[in-house]
């Protein structure tokens, strides 16, 4: 593999400007991929037969764009496994220590309660059959912001922290979603990959906002969302209370109060779900010796109630499609997801659409497990976005073998 190793990294960090960093990046992006319990940069140098200062230099202190390397490494994947859709997700990297950049106490993921970590939002590039970690960014706590504080002393305090860290001054407090629909932009604008139907779990989906921006980016979703989201059933209809002759005239409104996700889909009831076979698994049994996926759903129209969502001028909110899951067995429904898609749409396509984010625990799992995504021990902002955009070029060569027609493994 040595020979494509070098190809296939020349091909990605051409726009490192030396020849020796590009030949110290294929070295990094080896360490990664070479067996270890560790993949930080001393135990990498150890199997690599380095010195590790010449990685930590080259990680940390070298001049180059990890930015520019994203961009080479996703525009590849636009071209070799043709992504279906972009998942916006985000991952905790648990932390001992207070220096790291904008390392705070969070809800962590990794460790299944709040502690103390660092959290980077992702967005990848998926197919049922490849995917790719394309773009990150690092999320800034609050308590990271000097900007957000009052107290003189405790701003300058964390303005020190900032500067041992290395946070570039553009770098503040901005919410995951937010974050998210700024790689959206860099990547559909910017870097020319296209617009892609977008899924997120609930986490984003809740978010009026975000679903919002996606829409005024002319973005189609799939959002898992809350059973407990406000909505009218698609037929409810404004009216205007006749004027009396004095003061403003009404303004047509929905008059009843808002049901909820929930609610309209037990209304639906469990007669109205088809039953749907979306992908293939890897788990065979003797009742289902293909491992196929399947269950039932039902697609509902619903108009969301909230006031931040834009009303026509008959004051009608906007149509959208409810899709739910609901298990034969389950005596209410188990998942729900919020579509932009028409409600007409091939049932067993919005559900493949919807349930595509699966893609994302296997690179979670590759990333983390196989090539040490979280194994980062230094503390800069810029060291961590170089090590995880290396991270990312290393995953994006194994989804070059897994391609190869030679090797009977799915990507």
């Amino acid at each position: 593999m040595a020979p494509r190793l070098v190809d296939f990294t020349a091909g990605m960090l051409a726009s490192l400007p030396r020849a020796d960093q590009r030949a110290v990046g294929e070295l990094y992006v080896r360490g990664l991929l070479m067996d270890g319990a560790r993949t930080s940069m001393q135990p990498m140098a150890e199997r690599l037969g380095v010195d590790h200062q010449r990685l930590q230099q080259f990680v940390t202190s070298s001049t180059w764009d990890a930015t520019a390397v994203r961009r080479a490494v996703a525009g590849w994947a636009k071209d070799t496994i043709r992504p279906e859709a972009y998942v916006v997700d985000d991952s905790g990297f648990p932390k001992d220590g207070k220096a790291s950049a904008c390392v705070a106490r969070m809800y962590c993921g990794a460790l299944g309660k709040t502690g103390n970590c660092q959290i980077g939002v992702s967005i990848q590039m998926v197919t049922d059959a490849a995917s790719l970690a394309a773009n990150w960014r690092l999320f800034c706590p609050a308590s990271w912001d000097d900007t957000t504080l009052d107290d003189p002393a405790a701003a300058e305090s964390v303005c020190h922290r900032r500067a041992r860290a290395g946070l570039p001054d553009d770098v503040r407090h901005r919410e995951k979603w937010r974050q998210a629909l700024d790689m959206l932009d860099q990547m559909v604008d910017e870097w020319q990959l296209g617009k892609l139907l977008v899924t997120a779990d609930a986490g984003y989906g809740d978010i009026t906002a975000f679903r919002l921006g996606l829409e005024d980016r002319g973005l189609d979703y799939a959002l898992a969302v809350s059973p407990d989201l406000s909505a009218y059933p698609v037929d409810a209809v404004p009216t205007v209370v006749p004027a009396s002759g004095r003061g403003r005239p009404s303004k047509p409104r929905y008059r009843g109060p808002a049901s909820n996700l929930k609610a309209l889909a037990l209304t639906a009831g469990r007669d109205a779900c088809t039953e749907v076979t979306w992908r293939t698994g890897t788990r065979r049994s003797r009742g289902n010796p293909e491992a196929q996926m399947r269950s039932h759903f039902v697609a509902i129209p619903v108009r969301l109630a909230n006031r931040d969502i834009p009303r026509a001028d008959d004051g009608t909110l906007p149509v959208r499609t409810l899709l739910v899951e609901w298990p034969p067995d389950a005596d209410e429904p188990s998942d729900y997801w919020l579509l932009s898609l028409p409600v007409g749409a091939d049932l067993t396509g919005l559900v493949r659409l919807a349930k595509i984010r699966w893609r994302i625990e296997h690179d979670y799992r590759e990333l983390k497990s196989a090539l040490g995504l979280d194994h980062f021990e230094g503390r800069t902002y810029t060291g961590w976005n170089r090590h995880v955009t290396l991270v990312c070029l290393a995953q994006a060569f194994c989804t070059l073998l897994r391609l190869d027609p030679k090797v009977p493994a799915p990507a």
